[in-house]
Order: structure tokens, then C-alpha cells, then sequence
């Protein structure tokens, strides 16, 4: 398994950067579920919210996805680094498998084009964000600070 940065110096803007999303996402949702609330939960027609399409079921899920990621941007511990993770696979997971059904029937959360290429971009900030924002022991800080300023590495830096 690849070595996760722990306690890395930018972790407060990454985390930052989740909040960021995940406040887009739940006014996304709340936008979405104001303008979608007397249609039909998996409606196809043509509601679109801060530049998204959408149905009331995709907006109720955004307002949890929302309001799971701000919770998970406002904690010091390993819980927003977990939440980052995992939101991001979803994110991804979820683009790819909207793509696949987007001009069919099956296309049961109303996405378009543009937001499976916005839920692709949020997926990949949101694992890179996730990947940089573990907390650890001071233990783990300093040895990864003396990995990077390793004789070794210091050799290699100067060619």
C-alpha cells in the first residue's frame, strides 16, 4: 500500500479546499431540492441548479454529500481525511457510471455531461485532499521531515 503523507504543512488548505466543495455541493442540494420539491423523486425533465441538472432524489443526496463533507472539513482528526477519501471514490465511481447511462432510461439521477465532468473533478480534488490531510503522532512527522532532507536526498536534489 502507498505511504499516505502525514501531518503534511498545506493540510489546513486542503481541508479547506473539501469544505470548499462540500459547502458547493449542499447549496447545491438545498438549491436543487427548492426548485425540484413538487416533481417526482427520479423526474428526467429539465431542473438545472448552479449549473447542474437535477432531480429531487440527486438533490437530496447532494444536501447529505454536502453536509457530510463540511463536517468532515471542520475536524482536526483522521475523520475528514477518511471522509475525503471515500466521498472522492464515490464521486468518480458514481461520474463513470452516470457517463455510461446518460441518453437512456437508466439515467436515474438526471445528470449531463457537465456534471459528470464537475462530479469527475470533485472525485479527484476530493481523493487528493484526502490523500494529504492525515493527522499522525509527532513520531511520523518528524520522520518523514528527515526523510525529505535525507544526505541521500539532498545529493539528489542538487543534480
Amino acid at each position: 500500500m502507498a505511504k499516505l503523507p502525514v501531518n503534511h504543512p498545506a493540510r489546513p488548505i486542503y481541508r479547506a479546499l473539501a469544505g470548499l466543495i462540500g459547502l458547493y455541493i449542499l447549496v447545491f442540494g438545498v438549491w436543487g431540492t427548492v426548485l425540484t420539491w413538487n416533481e417526482p423523486l427520479f423526474a428526467r425533465d429539465g431542473a438545472w441548479a448552479l449549473g447542474l441538472r437535477t432531480n429531487l432524489a440527486f438533490s437530496l443526496v447532494s444536501v447529505v454529500f454536502g453536509l457530510v463533507l463540511v463536517i468532515g472539513a471542520s475536524r482536526r482528526g483522521n475523520l475528514g481525511h477518511y471522509m475525503n477519501l471515500t466521498a472522492g471514490v464515490i464521486f468518480l465511481v458514481t461520474s463513470i457510471l452516470m457517463m455510461s447511462v446518460l441518453q437512456t432510461s437508466a439515467n436515474f439521477l438526471n445528470f449531463s455531461m457537465s456534471t459528470v465532468i464537475v462530479s469527475m473533478v470533485f472525485g479527484l480534488i476530493l481523493i487528493g485532499t484526502g490523500a494529504y490531510d492525515k493527522v499522525g503522532p509527532e513520531e511520523h512527522e518528524e520522520a518523514a521531515r528527515d526523510h525529505r532532507h535525507h544526505p541521500v536526498a539532498e545529493i539528489h536534489r542538487r543534480r
